[in-house]
């Protein structure tokens, strides 16, 4: 990986990470492209970088973040709790699935799927939307964001299609998702780095160049979605990233079977 290529990934990032596309996907998707996927950091770049992204939702949000009730916090605990102690037991699999892209084709393939289906359900269920989360609601939400542990599934759309599915109301849905990576990202880049240190007992100068260059250009390109975009996701229905996720999911697995991508930056 060159510098270039890491403010590029970092931007694919900043620009992914809160719609339900998958973030990670996308950078997997263009890692291979660049011929970079199996770099030996890759596997740490693609989940730290996500700490930039996360950063410019706590400079965003700050007052709502560290100026709630004690509930709200226990409910970021109980929804957090399932994809922490299975990422925890499973990360060898995790990393495993990080550097095969076909699970991305198919899982965006899937999730758009099933985003169109959501979106069909929320519409038909005319009962008033809850604008507040309950404790059982919240511990849904975190089993069903353990399927984003799987490339491509997207932790935006698991936490996002579970609201909708108990009949939350979509700025709600949102913003949760948003306060919800903070604690899950912070905690796999912590453990990320942690791993990767003790496992090569240091860093290069480079690797951590890369990996600050890759977090700057998610900070920075983050801010400008969420402030130019967030409007539309949570007055807008869901499924034209449903339509985008089908067509890049089925573009992807016919490039993968018939042309096969090359290295081309």
């Amino acid at each position: 990986m060159n510098y270039i290529q890491s403010i590029m990934l970092g931007i694919i990032e900043g620009m992914t990470e809160f719609f339900p596309v998958s973030s990670t996907g996308h950078m997997i998707i263009a890692a291979s492209v660049m011929g970079i996927l199996e770099d030996k950091i890759m596997n740490l770049f693609l989940v730290s970088v996500q700490f930039g992204a996360v950063l410019s939702i706590i400079f965003l949000y700050k007052k709502k973040i560290f100026f709630q009730k004690w509930n709200f916090y226990r409910k970021i605990f109980i929804s957090s709790f399932p994809i922490g102690i299975l990422g925890f037991f499973c990360s060898k699999k995790i990393n495993f699935l990080l550097g095969n892209p076909i699970f991305v084709y198919l899982s965006l393939f899937i999730g758009g799927l099933i985003i169109l289906e959501s979106e069909n359900f929320y519409k038909k269920n005319n009962s008033d939307k809850k604008s507040k989360i309950t404790y059982y609601e919240a511990f849904i939400i975190g089993l069903f964001q353990c399927i984003a542990l799987i490339p491509g599934v997207s932790r935006s759309a698991t936490t996002i299609i579970s609201c909708m599915l108990q009949n939350i109301n979509r700025k709600e849905a949102i913003e949760f998702s948003f306060f919800l990576s903070i604690p899950i990202i912070i905690v796999a880049t912590c453990k990320k780095l942690f791993d990767y240190y003790f496992q090569l007992d240091s860093f290069t100068f480079k690797e951590i160049e890369l990996l600050l260059l890759g977090n700057i250009a998610s900070f920075f390109t983050s801010i400008i979605i969420i402030k130019r975009f967030m409007g539309y996701l949570k007055n807008n229905s869901f499924k034209l990233f449903g339509y985008y996720r089908i067509i890049t999911g089925i573009f992807f697995l016919v490039i993968h079977y018939l042309i096969k991508p090359t290295k081309i930056i």
